[in-house]
């Protein structure tokens, strides 16, 4: 792969810092290193000495003087060591990806440490974008991106979707617009990437099959283009084997993958990854250097306890029990619709994920009917057109989440909606 059509000036202009690299150095150094160069506060004078962090089974994770120093220290970019090596190890567990075994010479697999995995997506975006690139996505998708793209002046292009992900004869077709000849000459204009979510996709629930990812990254192969997999819902399937990832189909080094651990540990420790080619990780690394500097090293130093206490079964025991949650709270929703919303509504199963996509009939736009109506009745939703890359534009959906209420809720909010919907018709 050649990385540089994806590196533009900006992301091209950045370099190392010096004192990050001296933080980095004397944390890998011996206890006998005598260190003045560091600009770091003395860590005596905070006044957090330590702390204790009971869990659910009863045990508690204790930081000490000694670790409660290191956690409100600054620390490297890419991450603590510790975290980076389990996270790299489960990885190649979950994905086993074709470049983890590339030789040197080639481009190796990389990760760094994302203060959640939004952060991750903004400086991949920011790395790759210059006004007027071509971007592929299918939309609706998430607000977030939406909101990370649009102010980069790049063309963002809907691919055509359904309750399977994208449909990889649309994304030919849109494809089409570009001659394969023109790939790889200076100034063209192909896409630089797909964002997908590939899993219980936001907001539609949409979850992508094998045999279309084989197809979407023939076609990256094809036209030279990356694919940003967003996976935040992964660890949120609801039947295994678990569909293989972009990841673990990645023989060229041309796939950017965000994970998080929001919704499976804690959204507010703000921790998500990013894994990918070294070329292009290496880039967003420097970017957080002179940004954010690194993420909190408490919230890191706190997981990597946990983690390494369970052991990567114990991780995948505590996701089996999440999913249960999730999957229980799914069906309720299923349940619920099918009670009240049968004859006035139309949705799919997620096979993944916190959302159901609810087309309502006989309403071209909801936006006035759940931003205004609704909470007359005290029921709140999300109106589709927020996801949609022109957000004027008619749509008659809305994403109902089922990860916070009751099913007791659920039902009464569902009840609530179809009141609401009969009368509007």
């Amino acid at each position: 792969m050649n990385y540089s059509r994806f590196i533009n000036a900006v992301s091209a202009a950045r370099k190392a810092s010096p004192i990050r690299i001296l933080t980095e150095l004397q944390q890998r150094s011996s206890p006998s290193l005598i260190s003045l160069a560091a600009g770091a506060p003395n860590a005596d004078t905070f006044p957090f000495k330590s702390a204790s962090i009971s869990l659910e089974n009863g045990s508690s994770i204790d930081f000490d003087e000694v670790l409660m120093k290191r956690a409100l220290q600054y620390s490297a970019s890419p991450g603590i060591p510790e975290l980076l090596s389990w996270m790299k190890d489960l990885q190649k567990s979950l994905h086993n990806p074709p470049t983890a075994s590339f030789s040197p010479e080639r481009s190796q697999l990389e990760m760094c440490v994302t203060t959640g995995s939004q952060e991750g997506l903004c400086k991949a975006f920011e790395m790759i974008i210059n006004p007027g690139d071509n971007v592929l996505l299918d939309a609706p998708t998430y607000s977030g991106t939406l909101a990370a793209l649009k102010p980069l002046g790049c063309n963002i292009i809907n691919v055509p979707s359904d309750e399977y992900g994208i449909i990889p004869k649309a994304l030919r077709e849109t494809l089409s617009h570009w001659r394969l000849e023109d790939v790889g000459k200076p100034n063209n204009t192909v896409p630089k990437l797909l964002y997908t979510i590939p899993n219980g996709g936001n907001p539609t629930g949409a979850s992508m099959t094998t045999e279309r990812k084989r197809e979407v990254y023939q076609l990256a192969q094809d036209y030279d283009f990356l694919i940003i997999e967003d996976d935040p819902y992964y660890f949120l399937q609801f039947e295994k084997p678990w569909v293989p990832t972009f990841l673990s189909m990645d023989v060229d080094g041309r796939v950017i993958r965000t994970d998080s651990f929001s919704k499976i540990l804690s959204a507010g420790l703000r921790l998500g990854f990013v894994t990918g080619p070294k070329p292009l990780i290496d880039r967003i690394v420097l970017h957080i250097q002179a940004s954010t500097m690194h993420t909190s090293t408490f919230t890191q130093l706190l997981v990597t306890q946990l983690l390494q206490r369970w052991g990567q079964e114990g991780f995948l025991n505590h996701i089996d029990s999440v999913v249960e949650f999730y999957r229980k709270q799914r069906d309720a929703m299923l349940s619920s619709a099918d009670k009240w919303l049968q004859d006035v509504a139309e949705w799919h199963m997620p096979a993944a994920g916190m959302f159901l996509w609810i087309k309502v009939k006989g309403i071209q736009d909801t936006h006035k009917l759940i931003m205004e109506k609704a909470l007359e009745k005290e029921v709140l939703l999300v109106p589709g057109g927020v996801f949609n890359i022109d957000s004027s534009e008619p749509c008659p959906y809305v994403r109902a989440a089922f990860s916070l209420s009751s099913p007791e809720q659920i039902d009464q909010a569902f009840q609530r909606l179809r009141a609401l919907i009969k009368e509007s018709m």
